[in-house]
């Protein structure tokens, strides 16, 4: 079996466990860790999430980090500038988590999200070596009155999350949920 698939299998068994409603936003954050290799046959199977959520009859949406930044860049004024010259990017990073922070609040106005959804956060990859993952959760968990799914492609181990495996890793509090790892 695929570890894509028992990863699919650990998180149903998570997700059809009842969930509490006076759970802070940082308990209602989990993440499916694997290997940033797998990335291309995950996102083959995001289907596969969606089937095992909406049997535990919870709804599914996912928001989709990957175009986020060229997206943002191509709304500022002096995008051109900041492809001559990169390092000018740092100083404008901070609004970049803003734009994220609002485009994941009118999806989740869209998509009517409630307190049974499931946000699948997908493409945070696409965050290295412009924010920390956990900076970006931390903004956008609170926002999701029901579960915040990070499909994080890197590694976990004791508390520890390492994204691509290419930072120092950082603790967090979320449910991680792995391959190796059942429930």
């Amino acid at each position: 079996m695929s570890k894509v698939k028992r990863l699919v299998q650990s998180y149903g068994k998570y997700i059809a466990i009842p969930w509490r409603d006076d759970a802070a936003a940082a308990q209602r954050v989990v993440f499916c860790v694997y290997n940033e290799a797998e990335e291309l046959k995950l996102r083959a199977k995001i289907d596969e999430f969606e089937i095992v959520t909406k049997q535990a009859e919870h709804d599914w949406n996912v928001f989709d980090l990957t175009d986020t930044f060229a997206e943002w860049l191509s709304l500022q004024r002096y995008a051109k500038s900041y492809f001559q010259k990169p390092q000018l990017l740092s100083t404008l990073l901070p609004q970049y988590l803003d734009f994220i922070e609002t485009q994941l609040g009118e999806f989740l106005a869209k998509n009517e999200c409630s307190s049974n959804s499931v946000v699948a956060l997908t493409g945070v990859g696409s965050l290295f070596g412009l924010h920390k993952v956990k900076e970006v959760v931390d903004r956008l968990a609170p926002h999701v009155s029901g579960r915040l799914l990070v499909f994080f492609p890197g590694s976990y181990e004791n508390n520890n999350y390492r994204l691509l495996d290419g930072y120092d890793g950082w603790n967090y509090l979320a449910v991680p949920i792995t391959a190796d790892k059942d429930f």
